[in-house]
């Protein structure tokens, strides 16, 4: 193709060590059940429509991605695409695709297929966000052969190669892809990953089986063919102390969301502990701009937030305060810790100056009206409800009044898009910093009714820069811009922990801190 070149991933970050996970000492062997517990379940069962760690962990070992991205290194790597090529103006990525894959219900992996998924991705629905975002501005794809797959956008997309190393860009069988985006979420899809779906019951289990036959994984897994494991189980407890006692127990092997005050206990009886930060967009509470127009008043909560007493308080141990909007782990991040800083007297003045006055009962008024704000959190993480009860009593001593009102997870997009909430309060995980256009841009779904303004031609140019150090540029100025208005008050980064049995081996992180199973088994 004219003008094109073979390019990796740009934005390099270092990004922890991959590699790490559960021991690997004695010879692998096949067979046995993973039963790892998580806190919830997102009622969908299609990665293509899936934004929780809970629910990832299991969905993401049902697809193959068109490309792998190393953890240690932020490198695009070849897994179900085996060499792509991509144009100068980051408009035209060319894929050719590995001989002999087939899904599990028999049918073959071809352009077609690619071109059908990458097609259906923008009419998902509100819960296809992250996928719909990534193929923002597609344009089509030209099947040039059976094995060829050419994805044109109207403008410039420098992200989209790190995208197709994504769970949200994972390839469906075409029989998959010809639902109704209800029906995927309900009844789950056939995907040509490592396993498949064996039993899905909502908010209680999911429960995966081995694929038979598989010969295609990522270049960067330990093992060829097969995964060792014969089933994964995955159960829904809510209750961190619930999960904890059944790994210490043996009832169950892996357990997600650990929390800092089950780290001792879990160590004591010998479990494993194993942790990543997650790139992205950190823990934070982002307003709806719309009802907070007052930067100022945003800026003062911002302010008023001791972010190393959250980390330090709730989160695993070594999770960091956010110095940013972004992760430290993240490709482009910029440290603004400086704007981030504790600072309650420049909170107290700036809520002065916005008129708003201290009340008999200690919380600010304005024109009869009290300052309070209502965050809305999901149940998907046992750090959610601590976290924001010690942020509630910070804002307090500035006259800020916080009313925590818990949702499911499930309930998520729905939320979003229907624009009923003061402010929300989680993350999101991505190895690449277009995260930000997704999360903020105005021209985009603006789940946070941000107003337009210069924010909007940096995100949009960072997106079409292809020179790494021109997309740095622009990245650290969008993460200044939001940081500065306040459109998000960033509080922690996410770490995930996970605790894993002795006995498990080899599970380990992904780039996005989720996992990757084929490797892992049990002895």
């Amino acid at each position: 193709m004219p003008g094109a070149l073979v390019v990796a991933v740009g934005l390099v970050a270092g990004c922890g060590d991959g590699g790490s996970g559960a021991g690997a000492s004695g010879t692998p062997r096949s067979g046995g059940t993973l039963t790892f517990a998580v806190g919830s379940d997102a009622a969908c069962v299609d990665p293509q429509q899936v934004g929780s760690n809970d629910t990832i962990y299991s969905v993401r070992q049902l697809v193959d991605s068109l490309t792998d991205q190393d953890p240690a290194t932020g490198r695009i790597v070849p897994w179900l695409a085996q060499r792509w090529e991509v144009s100068k103006d980051a408009r035209t990525y060319t894929f050719h695709l590995r001989q002999g894959v087939t899904f599990s219900d028999g049918t073959p992996l071809t352009a077609d297929v690619v071109k059908a998924n990458f097609d259906a991705v923008p009419k998902l629905g509100v819960l296809g966000l992250l996928a719909k975002g990534y193929l923002n501005g597609y344009e089509g794809t030209t099947v040039v052969d059976p094995l060829t797959a050419r994805v044109r956008f109207k403008s410039p997309n420098a992200q989209f190669l790190q995208a197709t190393a994504t769970h949200s860009l994972g390839i469906e069988s075409a029989a998959s892809v010809r639902k109704t985006p209800e029906q995927r979420c309900a009844q789950g899809i056939v995907g040509s990953g490592p396993f498949v779906l064996a039993k899905y019951a909502v908010n209680q289990s999911i429960t995966l089986t081995r694929r038979k036959g598989y010969a295609w994984g990522s270049s960067l897994w330990k093992k060829q063919g097969e995964a060792y494991l014969d089933r994964l189980a995955f159960k829904v407890l809510p209750e961190s102390g619930v999960r904890t006692g059944g790994l210490q127990s043996g009832q169950v092997d892996a357990i997600g969301s650990v929390g800092r005050a089950d780290e001792a206990a879990l160590k004591a009886s010998g479990a494993q502990l194993l942790a990543r930060a997650n790139p992205g967009v950190v823990f934070g509470i982002t307003f709806n701009n719309a009802r907070f127009k007052d930067e100022r008043v945003r800026q003062a909560i911002s302010l008023a937030v001791n972010r190393r007493q959250v980390a330090e308080t709730v989160f695993p141990a070594g999770t960091r305060p956010a110095t940013s909007v972004l992760a430290h782990t993240t490709p482009g991040y910029t440290d603004l810790g400086p704007l981030l800083a504790l600072d309650q007297a420049r909170a107290r003045s700036l809520l002065d100056s916005a008129g708003w006055t201290a009340g008999s009962d200690g919380v600010r008024t304005k024109g009869g009206a009290k300052l309070a704000v209502t965050v809305k959190w999901f149940a998907n993480a046992a750090t959610n409800r601590p976290s924001l009860e010690l942020v509630q009593q910070q804002l307090k001593a500035v006259g800020v009044q916080v009313e925590l009102k818990e949702q499911q997870i499930a309930q998520l997009a729905q939320i979003q898009a229907s624009g009923d909430f003061d402010a929300l309060w989680g993350n999101i995980t991505r190895a690449d910093p277009d995260i930000l256009r997704s999360s903020y841009s105005t021209r985009l779904a603006n789940i946070y009714k941000i107003p337009p303004s210069g924010l909007d031609t940096v995100l949009d140019e960072q997106a079409a820069a292809t020179d790494d150090a021109a997309r740095r540029r622009l990245v650290g100025q969008a993460q200044r811009e939001v940081v500065q208005r306040a459109y998000v008050v960033p509080v922690v980064e996410l770490q995930t922990e996970l605790g894993v049995a002795k006995k498990v081996h080899d599970l380990r992180f992904d780039a996005s801190s989720r996992i990757q199973l084929h490797d892992t088994w049990i002895g």
